[in-house]
């Protein structure tokens, strides 16, 4: 049996990382019936629960074992006994560089060498890359470049930093984010779950918001504090149920962003009007139909935006990681942003007006494109057939 280890967030506690997983997973046993998934996790009983339809085995991350994060034994072993090494989702790049509860990058160009002198092959997966701001960074990703033999993007602005550093890499492809394939939640389960939130009861209609833990906006220039920006949310949400006349709903989709959540709502003055659901309750699957049911969405994490074009449901990105920007221009939406220097409420509720009156245009524009990225999604599996011949 051949084995693939899969590097990316894959601690349980985001639901986009969750998604990338799930979905590169089903796509690659599609195409391959014989493969043991080895998944590195600070959180082996959240891959167990949740992918154990898969042939999946959890390399636990835990000091016990002999690691701090992804700095450490199991990762090298890992890497070094396998037949495949997939690296996933945004985790090279150079921010907290030696911090290795936060950081992969110098983890793995550790050992990325090795798997080169052991002819193990290393595909970058459907992934994004960057920020790269420092020399160290730079360095520690041409070492992984160098043993890299294929680099799927899922955006073009990956390529572009590549070029713009000068690094030298090898066939770069670009497709599209795993979690574009999403199967969203339907039926009786999507029922129950709106019933037990009381969701969609007002006629007008729900908008949804999304935001994260900390104020950064990857360019080490942060314009808000986090109280600031608690409250540009806050009153935002206030001039858009006021003008529309519709309900919000805060989706999040990493477990760390409830808190400052609760900080937005606390500065609105239309508490009723506002629900929660977060993946400490719900599954991606969950989530992403729930994303389906809204008017629009204005979200500040990427995947909350990914979700959103795989149900078809119109968004705005709060423009704080390259990696947002990357997507919403691929998708043909990179007009619909919200800079954090115009991050206030005029400037919100007139970007928000403007995709409302819109919006249903803006979903049937948005099909064939996000139909389009779907597909290469999937069809990275097929692209690793002559590693695993």
């Amino acid at each position: 049996m051949r084995q693939i280890t899969v590097l990316g967030n894959n601690s349980g506690r985001n639901a986009g990382d969750a998604a990338i997983l799930g979905n590169l997973l089903r796509d690659v046993s599609d195409e391959f019936s014989d493969i043991l998934f080895k998944v590195p996790t600070t959180h082996p009983g959240f891959i167990r629960d949740n992918f154990g339809e898969f042939n999946v085995k959890p390399v636990p991350l835990l000091p016990w074992y002999g690691a701090l994060k992804n700095f450490g034994l199991p990762l090298a072993v890992a890497m070094l006994n396998t037949d495949l090494i997939l690296i996933c989702d945004n985790i090279l790049f150079d921010r907290k560089f030696y911090n290795p509860l936060f950081n992969n990058l110098a983890s793995i160009s550790l050992v990325a060498p090795f798997c080169k002198r052991r002819n193990i092959p290393i595909v970058m997966y459907n992934c994004s890359i960057g920020p790269i701001d420092f020399p160290y960074g730079k360095k520690a990703l041409q070492k992984v470049l160098d043993a890299s033999d294929l680099v799927i993007t899922r955006d073009r602005q990956t390529g572009e930093l590549l070029d713009q550093l000068e690094l030298r890499y090898p066939e770069l492809i670009q497709h599209a984010d795993c979690a574009l394939n999403t199967e969203p939640t339907a039926g009786a389960q999507l029922q129950r779950i709106i019933e037990t939130e009381g969701l969609f009861q007002n006629p007008n209609g729900t908008i949804g918001f999304n935001v994260n833990a900390y104020i950064d906006n990857w360019s080490m220039t942060g314009v808000y504090s986090q109280d600031d920006f608690c409250r540009v949310v806050g009153e935002s949400v206030d001039r858009i149920i006021e003008a529309f006349d519709v309900d919000v709903l805060f989706v999040c989709t990493q477990i760390m962003d409830l808190e400052n959540t609760g900080r937005c709502i606390g500065y609105s003055g239309h508490k009723d009007r506002i629900k929660v659901v977060s993946n400490k309750t719900y599954t991606y699957q969950d989530l992403a139909a729930l994303l389906g049911r809204l008017e629009l969405h204005i979200g500040l994490r990427t995947h909350t935006l990914i979700f959103c074009a795989a149900v078809g449901t119109p968004m705005v990105d709060i423009s704080s990681y390259p990696k947002s920007r990357g997507f919403m221009r691929t998708i043909g939406q990179e007009d619909r942003f919200i800079a954090f220097e115009n991050l206030n409420p005029d400037h919100i509720l007139s970007v928000v007006g403007d995709v409302w009156d819109h919006r249903a245009g803006i979903r049937e524009a948005m099909q064939p494109t996000v139909m389009e990225e779907k597909r290469k999604a999937s069809a990275s599996a097929k692209l690793l057939r002559k590693y695993l011949a």
